[in-house]
């Protein structure tokens, strides 16, 4: 059976208790490897009160701190860093086939002094290579052109080149031959009355097809009915010029279903759409295991593809 790293995230959240939880369930998928060290681990079951899995299989890493629950501390985001680089670290090594991280608080790694805003462009950095972040389930995916910026810099980002660029490597990474792509002002620009963002977008996908010598993208779609029923009957995939274009749409219909999936010539990551939920961590409110368990599920989708 294939083997994942399974990246613990913020131990003062619901990580932990997730990977306990979840544990039979993923083992049926997959040989995981939590990169976490034994102290922690024991400490963290113990406050939830659950018992480690027998065959629970740990890579030891990060340094023993208090867990505060609910809490965003400098401690559990150095350790949750610690434990996704160990993650990534076994994939380059080729001793598992790819890295499922669970979630980490993004201020906690500010508290820690680490630069990165999240796991995407951690990951870029760590393996030096583009990476694109594509979120949804088996019923819809957006991919974002941009991630976290102001929305006021999204414009200047959106050139006929980097868009070319975009599409055909997510054609190569995915192999989807049907994918729509949204606009990026009301009404798509209404042919430039509107901005002329939508005029470089409709240009980067005819060159974009050309290039492929067939018609994969489609569009650009009108941002405000492009996820209404009828489109959704005809597009799984869809290009998202910036962050709520794609996420608004999705998390209304598959909060709990949705994972997070890095996109990248070198390790295959992928993750759960949502936060470290401190107002449950430790609280005995079993948190959804379904966006985990289909994190697992895609990642080694991912691998027999690969």
């Amino acid at each position: 059976m294939k083997k994942l790293a399974i990246s613990i995230g913020d131990l003062n959240g619901i990580g932990l208790e997730i990977a306990l939880r979840a544990h039979d369930e993923v083992k049926k998928h997959c040989k995981p490897i939590y990169c976490i060290n034994e102290t922690m681990l024991t400490w963290g079951s113990s406050l939830l009160g659950i018992d480690i899995p027998k065959d629970f299989i740990i890579h030891p890493c990060g340094e023993n701190f208090e867990i505060l629950p609910g809490i965003s501390t400098k401690d559990a985001g150095a350790s949750s860093f610690s434990s996704f680089k160990q993650a990534v670290q076994l994939a380059l090594e080729k001793k598992v086939v790819g890295v499922v991280t669970l979630p980490i608080n993004k201020e906690s790694w500010s508290k820690a002094g680490i630069k990165f805003k999240g796991h995407t462009d951690a990951l870029a950095s760590m393996i030096d290579s583009e990476t694109i972040m594509m979120l949804g389930c088996d019923k819809l995916f957006t991919i974002l052109f941009t991630h976290h910026i102001p929305l006021k810099d999204v414009s200047k980002t959106i050139k006929k080149k980097a868009l070319v660029k975009f599409f055909l490597d997510i054609y190569n990474f995915l192999h989807v031959e049907n994918i729509a792509v949204l606009g990026f002002n009301p009404h798509a620009g209404d042919n430039g009355v509107i901005g002329d963002e939508d005029i470089k977008i409709k240009k980067a996908i005819k060159k974009a097809n050309k290039k492929l010598d067939k018609s994969v993208f489609k569009g650009p779609l009108v941002p405000d009915t492009a996820f209404t029923q009828n489109n959704m009957q005809n597009f799984t995939y869809y290009i998202c010029m910036y962050h709520d274009q794609g996420l608004i749409p999705l998390k209304t219909l598959y909060f709990d279903e949705s994972i997070n999936v890095s996109l990248n010539k070198s390790v295959i990551r992928t993750s759960v759409d949502h936060g470290t939920a401190f107002d449950k961590a430790y609280k005995d409110k079993k948190p959804s295991i379904v966006s985990y368990i289909n994190a697992v599920i895609e990642a080694i989708k991912l691998s027999n593809s690969h």
